[in-house]
Protein backbone atom coordinates (compact mmCIF):
# COMPACT_ATOMS: atom_id res chain seq x y z
CA UNK A 1 0.00 0.00 0.00
CA UNK A 2 1.31 3.16 -0.77
CA UNK A 3 1.95 5.09 2.63
CA UNK A 4 1.82 8.93 1.19
CA UNK A 5 -1.47 8.49 -0.08
CA UNK A 6 -2.87 7.55 3.72
CA UNK A 7 -0.89 9.70 5.66
CA UNK A 8 -2.03 12.33 3.16
CA UNK A 9 -5.36 11.36 3.82
CA UNK A 10 -4.75 11.27 7.72
CA UNK A 11 -3.16 14.27 7.98
CA UNK A 12 -5.93 16.09 5.53
CA UNK A 13 -8.43 15.12 8.05
CA UNK A 14 -6.61 16.17 10.98
CA UNK A 15 -6.07 19.53 10.19
CA UNK A 16 -10.04 20.07 9.10
CA UNK A 17 -10.77 18.18 12.42
CA UNK A 18 -7.82 19.83 14.47
CA UNK A 19 -8.39 23.27 13.37
CA UNK A 20 -12.30 23.78 13.77
CA UNK A 21 -11.49 21.86 17.28
CA UNK A 22 -9.22 24.59 18.15
CA UNK A 23 -11.25 27.21 17.55
CA UNK A 24 -13.62 25.75 20.21
CA UNK A 25 -15.93 24.01 18.01
CA UNK A 26 -17.58 20.69 19.25
CA UNK A 27 -16.59 17.58 17.48
CA UNK A 28 -20.45 16.18 17.92
CA UNK A 29 -21.40 19.45 15.89
CA UNK A 30 -19.99 17.79 13.26
CA UNK A 31 -21.50 14.34 12.98
CA UNK A 32 -24.91 15.11 11.34
CA UNK A 33 -26.24 11.75 9.74
CA UNK A 34 -28.98 13.11 7.59
CA UNK A 35 -26.38 15.55 5.78
CA UNK A 36 -23.97 12.31 5.16
CA UNK A 37 -26.60 10.25 3.94
CA UNK A 38 -27.62 13.55 1.76
CA UNK A 39 -24.25 13.74 0.58
CA UNK A 40 -22.71 10.46 0.59
CA UNK A 41 -26.21 8.82 -0.83
CA UNK A 42 -26.76 11.71 -3.39
CA UNK A 43 -23.17 11.43 -4.61
CA UNK A 44 -23.08 8.01 -4.72
CA UNK A 45 -26.44 7.96 -7.03
CA UNK A 46 -25.49 10.35 -9.10
CA UNK A 47 -22.21 8.45 -9.81
CA UNK A 48 -24.16 4.96 -10.87
CA UNK A 49 -26.37 7.63 -12.87
CA UNK A 50 -23.75 8.99 -14.91
CA UNK A 51 -21.65 5.69 -15.58
CA UNK A 52 -22.67 2.53 -16.70
CA UNK A 53 -22.31 -1.10 -14.70
CA UNK A 54 -19.31 -2.17 -16.43
CA UNK A 55 -17.38 0.79 -15.67
CA UNK A 56 -18.92 1.21 -11.81
CA UNK A 57 -16.90 -2.31 -11.22
CA UNK A 58 -13.61 -1.00 -12.07
CA UNK A 59 -13.38 0.94 -9.10
CA UNK A 60 -12.05 -1.70 -7.00
CA UNK A 61 -9.17 -1.96 -9.39
CA UNK A 62 -9.04 2.17 -9.91
CA UNK A 63 -8.56 1.99 -6.03
CA UNK A 64 -6.00 -0.18 -5.62
CA UNK A 65 -4.22 1.79 -8.27
CA UNK A 66 -4.70 5.20 -6.58
CA UNK A 67 -3.46 3.09 -2.95
CA UNK A 68 -1.52 0.24 -3.96
CA UNK A 69 2.40 0.36 -3.85
CA UNK A 70 3.94 1.31 -7.04
CA UNK A 71 7.37 0.64 -6.99
CA UNK A 72 10.14 1.98 -9.49
CA UNK A 73 11.27 -0.87 -11.44
CA UNK A 74 12.28 0.90 -14.44
CA UNK A 75 16.41 1.27 -13.98
CA UNK A 76 15.44 -2.90 -13.87
CA UNK A 77 14.01 -2.97 -16.48
CA UNK A 78 16.01 -0.92 -18.42
CA UNK A 79 19.36 -3.80 -17.57
CA UNK A 80 16.88 -6.46 -18.69
CA UNK A 81 16.65 -5.18 -22.18
CA UNK A 82 20.38 -4.58 -22.39
CA UNK A 83 20.68 -8.10 -21.18
CA UNK A 84 18.21 -9.13 -23.96
CA UNK A 85 20.44 -6.68 -26.25
CA UNK A 86 23.76 -8.36 -25.40
CA UNK A 87 22.16 -11.80 -26.14
CA UNK A 88 20.35 -11.18 -29.25
CA UNK A 89 23.59 -9.81 -30.60
CA UNK A 90 25.50 -13.28 -29.98
CA UNK A 91 22.64 -15.06 -31.77
CA UNK A 92 19.93 -13.21 -33.03
CA UNK A 93 16.23 -12.37 -31.31
CA UNK A 94 14.93 -15.92 -31.75
CA UNK A 95 17.52 -16.62 -28.46
CA UNK A 96 15.20 -14.20 -27.09
CA UNK A 97 11.57 -16.77 -27.65
CA UNK A 98 12.33 -18.86 -24.06
CA UNK A 99 12.43 -15.25 -21.54
CA UNK A 100 10.04 -13.92 -24.26
CA UNK A 101 7.09 -16.55 -23.49
CA UNK A 102 7.93 -16.85 -20.10
CA UNK A 103 8.05 -13.03 -19.55
CA UNK A 104 5.55 -12.06 -16.60
CA UNK A 105 4.85 -7.91 -18.07
CA UNK A 106 2.35 -8.89 -20.69
CA UNK A 107 3.40 -5.55 -22.54
CA UNK A 108 7.06 -6.30 -23.01
CA UNK A 109 6.01 -9.91 -23.38
CA UNK A 110 4.13 -9.19 -26.97
CA UNK A 111 6.67 -7.16 -27.96
CA UNK A 112 9.26 -10.02 -27.84
CA UNK A 113 7.06 -12.38 -28.95
CA UNK A 114 6.44 -10.09 -32.02
CA UNK A 115 10.09 -9.51 -33.00
CA UNK A 116 10.61 -13.55 -32.21
CA UNK A 117 8.03 -14.00 -34.87
CA UNK A 118 10.08 -11.65 -37.61
CA UNK A 119 7.07 -8.58 -37.54
CA UNK A 120 7.44 -6.05 -39.22
CA UNK A 121 8.88 -2.93 -37.19
CA UNK A 122 6.52 -0.82 -38.49
CA UNK A 123 4.18 -2.90 -37.38
CA UNK A 124 5.67 -3.89 -34.01
CA UNK A 125 5.68 -0.05 -32.88
CA UNK A 126 1.44 0.25 -33.87
CA UNK A 127 0.83 -2.68 -32.18
CA UNK A 128 2.38 -1.84 -28.94
CA UNK A 129 1.55 2.47 -29.06
CA UNK A 130 -2.34 1.00 -29.73
CA UNK A 131 -1.97 -1.28 -26.41
CA UNK A 132 -0.32 1.78 -24.91
CA UNK A 133 -3.75 3.59 -26.12
CA UNK A 134 -5.47 1.17 -24.33
CA UNK A 135 -3.70 1.67 -21.63
CA UNK A 136 -4.02 5.07 -21.39
CA UNK A 137 -7.71 5.51 -22.03
CA UNK A 138 -8.02 3.02 -19.22
CA UNK A 139 -7.12 4.77 -16.62
CA UNK A 140 -8.77 7.65 -18.27
CA UNK A 141 -11.37 6.11 -17.62
CA UNK A 142 -10.53 5.51 -13.91
CA UNK A 143 -10.01 9.01 -13.22
CA UNK A 144 -13.19 10.20 -14.45
CA UNK A 145 -15.10 8.53 -11.73
CA UNK A 146 -13.39 10.28 -9.34
CA UNK A 147 -13.58 13.18 -11.34
CA UNK A 148 -17.27 12.97 -11.44
CA UNK A 149 -17.76 12.34 -7.48
CA UNK A 150 -15.65 15.39 -6.88
CA UNK A 151 -18.15 17.29 -8.75
CA UNK A 152 -21.37 16.00 -8.05
CA UNK A 153 -20.25 16.24 -3.57
CA UNK A 154 -20.33 20.16 -3.07
CA UNK A 155 -23.35 20.31 -5.09
CA UNK A 156 -25.09 17.76 -2.93
CA UNK A 157 -23.43 19.46 0.24
CA UNK A 158 -25.74 22.58 -1.09
CA UNK A 159 -28.35 20.72 -1.76
CA UNK A 160 -28.62 19.44 1.79
CA UNK A 161 -27.85 22.92 3.20
CA UNK A 162 -30.92 24.30 1.61
CA UNK A 163 -33.03 21.60 2.49
CA UNK A 164 -32.16 22.02 6.00
CA UNK A 165 -32.45 25.80 5.61
CA UNK A 166 -36.15 25.24 3.91
CA UNK A 167 -36.47 23.03 7.42
CA UNK A 168 -35.67 25.74 9.72
CA UNK A 169 -37.02 28.76 8.20
CA UNK A 170 -40.62 26.95 8.04
CA UNK A 171 -39.92 26.41 11.65
CA UNK A 172 -39.31 29.64 13.25
CA UNK A 173 -41.11 29.59 16.50
CA UNK A 174 -38.04 28.81 18.43
CA UNK A 175 -35.79 31.62 17.95
CA UNK A 176 -33.62 30.81 20.16
CA UNK A 177 -32.39 27.64 18.21
CA UNK A 178 -32.05 29.27 14.58
CA UNK A 179 -28.49 29.49 15.05
CA UNK A 180 -27.98 26.30 15.74
CA UNK A 181 -30.19 24.93 12.95
CA UNK A 182 -28.57 26.75 10.83
CA UNK A 183 -25.10 25.35 11.69
CA UNK A 184 -26.20 22.06 11.34
CA UNK A 185 -28.06 22.89 7.87
CA UNK A 186 -24.10 24.26 6.44
CA UNK A 187 -22.68 20.77 7.78
CA UNK A 188 -23.74 19.21 4.30
CA UNK A 189 -21.81 21.66 2.58
CA UNK A 190 -18.85 21.22 4.66
CA UNK A 191 -19.28 17.44 4.22
CA UNK A 192 -19.50 17.72 0.09
CA UNK A 193 -16.83 20.22 -0.65
CA UNK A 194 -14.19 17.96 2.07
CA UNK A 195 -14.48 14.70 0.24
CA UNK A 196 -14.62 16.44 -2.94
CA UNK A 197 -11.30 18.09 -2.21
CA UNK A 198 -9.51 15.65 0.39
CA UNK A 199 -10.56 12.59 -0.98
CA UNK A 200 -12.00 12.07 -4.59
CA UNK A 201 -10.38 14.42 -6.56
CA UNK A 202 -7.06 13.42 -5.24
CA UNK A 203 -7.65 9.74 -6.06
CA UNK A 204 -8.23 10.88 -9.74
CA UNK A 205 -4.90 13.26 -9.51
CA UNK A 206 -3.20 9.78 -8.47
CA UNK A 207 -4.77 7.74 -10.64
CA UNK A 208 -3.23 9.97 -13.31
CA UNK A 209 0.26 10.48 -12.00
CA UNK A 210 0.27 6.56 -11.95
CA UNK A 211 -1.05 6.14 -15.25
CA UNK A 212 1.53 8.71 -16.69
CA UNK A 213 4.22 6.98 -14.74
CA UNK A 214 2.85 3.64 -16.16
CA UNK A 215 3.17 5.30 -19.86
CA UNK A 216 6.37 6.41 -19.26
CA UNK A 217 7.43 2.86 -18.42
CA UNK A 218 6.12 1.29 -21.54
CA UNK A 219 7.40 4.05 -23.96
CA UNK A 220 10.47 2.81 -22.66
CA UNK A 221 10.08 -1.09 -23.08
CA UNK A 222 8.86 -0.01 -27.02
CA UNK A 223 12.19 1.88 -27.80
CA UNK A 224 13.67 -0.85 -25.71
CA UNK A 225 12.01 -3.70 -28.02
CA UNK A 226 12.60 -1.93 -31.18
CA UNK A 227 16.25 -1.58 -30.43
CA UNK A 228 16.71 -5.23 -29.95
CA UNK A 229 14.37 -5.89 -33.20
CA UNK A 230 17.24 -3.75 -35.09
CA UNK A 231 20.53 -5.58 -33.45
CA UNK A 232 21.56 -2.56 -31.75
CA UNK A 233 24.38 -2.92 -30.17
CA UNK A 234 24.17 -3.35 -26.27
CA UNK A 235 25.87 0.25 -25.67
CA UNK A 236 23.62 1.73 -27.88
CA UNK A 237 20.34 0.48 -26.20
CA UNK A 238 21.52 1.36 -22.67
CA UNK A 239 22.20 4.88 -23.92
CA UNK A 240 18.31 5.27 -25.73
CA UNK A 241 17.25 3.24 -22.20
CA UNK A 242 19.19 5.97 -19.78
CA UNK A 243 17.53 9.11 -21.09
CA UNK A 244 13.94 7.41 -19.70
CA UNK A 245 15.32 6.86 -16.74
CA UNK A 246 17.50 10.32 -16.33
CA UNK A 247 14.38 12.22 -16.82
CA UNK A 248 11.34 10.28 -15.30
CA UNK A 249 9.21 13.46 -15.45
CA UNK A 250 9.25 13.70 -19.20
CA UNK A 251 6.01 11.76 -19.86
CA UNK A 252 5.40 13.64 -23.53
CA UNK A 253 4.46 10.55 -26.01
CA UNK A 254 4.48 12.37 -29.07
CA UNK A 255 8.05 13.92 -28.34
CA UNK A 256 8.85 10.04 -27.80
CA UNK A 257 7.42 8.50 -30.24
CA UNK A 258 9.46 11.33 -32.55
CA UNK A 259 12.37 9.47 -31.54
CA UNK A 260 11.67 6.46 -32.65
Amino acid sequence: MDITSIIGLLAGLAALIGGYLWEGGSLSGLLQLNAALIVFGGTFAAVMISFPASKLRSIPTALRMAFGSNPDRDVEKAEELISMATLARRGGVLMLEKQAEEHPDPFTREGLLLIVDGTDPEQVRQILELEMDAQELKHESYAKIFEAAGGYAPTMGIIGTVMGLIRVLGNLTDPSNLGTSIAVAFTATLYGVAIANLIFLPIASKIKSRSQSQLHSMEMLLVGILSLQNGDHPLLVRKKLNSFISDTDTNDRAETRGLL
